[in-house]
């Protein structure tokens, strides 16, 4: 039988790449739209016939008989964070197979930028829609979980909500931070706040809180710091804290800060003070964004795995799409990894002299 192929000029047709690949259109159209439905091996020999026939896909005319977009809207707090921009890039992983591209909602930590990304989701213009922001967007009465689109969380659970989410376990890391810091003999400890009711760093706060008082520190020796600039993950909201640090008349030899961003805008203002780390106080932080391995000292760090993050949260919302129950009520926790390094040690020398005459047996007369 003579294999039908366009003619020179002619633009290739579905109906060309069947008969180049010895299979029908339809399995052609599956192999395109929803190749993890259809066997590897057609899949390959699909996407050969395609690649020599020249066939393009008319994803619009797709898009019009199945009703999808085949697009996922991502509502990001900014692209500047560096935190932000790996998961991105491990929902891009999550997707791509799939055959969803991704649209970028950047509220650049300006909530009044939400009414734009809700109206994508009322009009349909996108399938799905992932939360890195931390709650559900909202503008002029209309929240976007009233779209009726599946919608997946990444990075924080979503309050008073059902829907599903990806993250680590915040208050093991909360905790897993006070216990650093308290074995190395610290016995003032400081947390330098992200935003103010976040339900992430309300469960990192509280955690290190309790994880220090199960370490036999007293609660009048924890002290919460708070940042600037509305409080949010950033350089800004670190220098902040610094400053409040430098303030005080009895300071923490050790801080814990809410994010990697505040951790080191926090230690730039000690640098700028001429007060050492980790010789006058110990500074560690959360997330484990590239620049924590260029600062001086080392920040010591809690290591979020922020592409596996996203893969995770992009297979979920892809079986929500694809119907399937047990993904819609799903709350996955992927483990995070310690790294101390150098700007953590030992309480200053003043400091642990006065912990060790604290915890000196009582001599017997």
């Amino acid at each position: 039988m003579r294999r039908r192929t366009a003619g020179p000029g002619a633009t290739a047709t579905i109906a060309d790449v069947a008969a180049r690949a010895g299979v029908s259109t339809a399995t052609v159209s599956r192999a395109l739209a929803t190749p993890d439905r259809v066997r590897p091996e057609l899949v390959e020999l699909v996407m050969r016939a395609v690649s020599e026939s020249g066939y393009t896909p008319n994803n619009s005319a797709r898009t019009l008989r199945t009703q999808r977009s085949r697009m996922v809207l991502v509502v990001v707090p900014s692209v500047a964070n560096q935190m932000y921009a790996h998961v991105l890039r491990g929902i891009d992983t999550g997707l791509a197979p799939a055959g969803y591209g991704v649209i970028i909602g950047n509220l650049d930590n300006a909530p009044n930028k939400e009414g734009r990304f809700v109206d994508f989701a009322f009009a349909r213009q996108v399938d799905g829609v992932i939360l890195l922001c931390g709650f559900v967007p909202g503008s002029h009465g209309r929240s976007m979980a009233s779209a009726g689109l599946p919608m997946v969380s990444i990075l924080s659970p979503i309050v008073d909500s059902d829907i599903p989410d990806v993250g680590i376990d915040d208050h093991a890391a909360g905790r897993e931070a006070a216990r650093h810091l308290a074995r190395l003999g610290h016995r003032r400890l400081g947390y330098a706040a992200g935003p103010r009711e976040h339900v992430v760093d309300t469960a990192r706060w509280t955690s290190f809180r309790e994880g220090a008082l199960a370490e036999g520190v007293d609660p009048a020796d924890i002290v919460r710091i708070e940042g600037g600039e509305g409080m949010r993950y950033t350089y800004r909201s670190g220098v902040a804290a610094g400053e409040r640090f430098l303030a005080m008349t009895r300071r923490p030899t050790a801080v814990f800060c809410g994010s990697d961003e505040i951790a080191i805008g926090f230690m730039k203002v000690m640098r700028d003070a001429g007060v050492s780390v980790p010789e006058d106080v110990s500074v560690m932080g959360i997330d484990g964004i590239e620049q924590t391995d260029y600062t001086h000292p080392v920040l010591t760090t809690i290591r979020q795995p922020r592409q596996d993050l996203g893969r995770a949260g992009a297979e979920l919302l892809l079986g929500m799409m694809d119907g399937r129950s047990d993904a819609a009520h799903r709350r996955v926790r992927l483990p995070f990894e310690f790294l101390a390094r150098a700007s953590t040690g030992a309480p200053p020398a003043e400091a642990a002299g006065r912990i060790s005459q604290d915890l000196a047996p009582a001599r017997m007369g």
